[in-house]
């Protein structure tokens, strides 16, 4: 191991920044590590936008995402060219978060050049290759092949077992939170101007519900339905403004053209994480598809309607404070309208828990990485959420 260990950071889409940042953050404020960036661009132009709000500029940019992309191809495309970086590079760590396809060839490089991979967010289930597609499979094998994981819940860490040897568990919560508490802290005015033009449209009793829906597995009929159900939503409901944020996948583009041109139905593009703040801290409730976006609403008192057959984070619902509405159009109308409609449901369920942590994850995720590098000698104590 060299004088001064160097750790690699690889991250390719929006969610890796967010929940990257922070460690790589927390990694250079410890000063005693060289910490290198690489991004594979699986998601040019949303990755470009989280990066600039978080200040952090790759060391290494692949920029590997071709337009019509599929997966196998730009797969193929990243194994090439990080076998290549690995080898340059020479890092005594990968670290991989999640479970994008990034992550998956990100850890199966480095596992292939002999070098240690961290997982952030290990641990995560849902029982199901289907749902979520891929992801499920990617985060299985990311966790096969990872020394050190980083589990955001206890429920996570006893999905992972004891591993084989070699293998250690840590809980650290989740550090979507950390970056959440970081955007708040900023309290920087709104920049994009069409999500501005959303929040001074709404009067300030006006119900504002921030909307989106972009998974893989729901493309086609199901994902269209979802879109209709938003336009529903505000026609059933003369008050109620909709975010809707569209993620620049055509799939997914086509299908929020359900939504037409209603005047309370704001159609915006894939906010910067501190605008996206912004928007959550203003709605009532979120109707999402998003795995952060559910451990961020928890945190911050907003009810969320899961739109998938099933969540890898039950720690949301089994504290009731998430409902899956699953993806039939009629289903996700009448669990929003009721939210909307039903105050004794809502204020049960607009509680803040900390089940997905507490904003410290990075802090211990960072101090885990340099025990194992012979920088620290103790591993910090484990995330304990406040409910089940």
């Amino acid at each position: 191991m060299s004088a001064r260990p160097k750790v690699l950071v690889v991250l390719g889409t929006r969610p890796e920044a967010v929940k990257l940042a922070p460690v790589v953050r927390a990694l250079r404020a410890a000063g005693d590590a060289a910490v290198r960036v690489c991004a594979t661009a699986q998601h040019r132009e949303m990755l470009d936008l989280m990066l600039a709000d978080f200040g952090l500029r790759p060391d290494v940019d692949l920029d590997l995402m071709r337009a019509g992309q599929d997966l196998n191809a730009f797969a193929a495309r990243a194994f090439e060219r990080l076998g290549r970086v690995l080898r340059r590079e020479r890092p005594d760590l990968v670290v991989v978060q999640g479970d994008t396809t990034t992550a998956l060839i990100g850890a199966l490089a480095a596992f292939h050049e002999r070098v240690p991979v961290a997982h952030v967010e290990a641990g995560l289930r849902t029982g199901d290759f289907a749902n979520p597609f891929p992801e499920e499979l990617n985060r299985t094998l990311i966790d096969e092949a990872a020394v050190l994981r980083f589990a955001p819940t206890p429920r996570a860490a006893r999905n992972l077992g004891p591993g084989r040897r070699g293998q250690s568990v840590l809980v650290v919560g989740n550090t979507v939170l950390d970056a959440l508490c970081w955007a708040l802290a900023r309290r920087r005015p709104v920049r994009d101007p069409r999500l501005r033009r959303a929040l001074a449209a709404a009067a300030p009793g006006d119900p504002v519900v921030l909307a989106t829906a972009h998974r893989r597995e729901s493309f086609g009929p199901a994902l269209r339905g979802l879109y209709r159900a938003f336009g529903r939503l505000v026609d059933a409901h003369p008050r109620l403004h909709l975010l809707v944020p569209v993620h620049l996948n055509p799939e997914v583009r086509s299908a929020a053209r359900a939504l037409g041109r209603r005047p309370r139905v704001h159609v915006l593009p894939p906010l910067g994480y501190l605008d996206a703040a912004a928007a959550l801290s203003r709605a009532r409730f979120v109707m999402t598809d998003s795995g952060g976006l559910q451990e961020e609403a928890a945190f911050l008192g907003k009810p969320a309607l899961v739109l998938r057959k099933v969540t890898e984070r039950p720690e949301g619902v089994r504290a009731g404070v998430a409902l899956v509405a699953g993806v039939d159009e009629r289903r996700v109308f009448a669990l929003a309208s009721r939210l909307l409609d039903d105050a004794a449901l809502y204020r049960r369920m607009a509680r803040p828990v900390s089940v997905y942590g507490d904003g410290r994850a990075a802090e211990r995720i960072a101090r885990a990485i340099r025990v194992r590098l012979g920088l620290a000698r103790t591993l910090p104590r484990a995330f304990r959420p406040n409910s089940p």
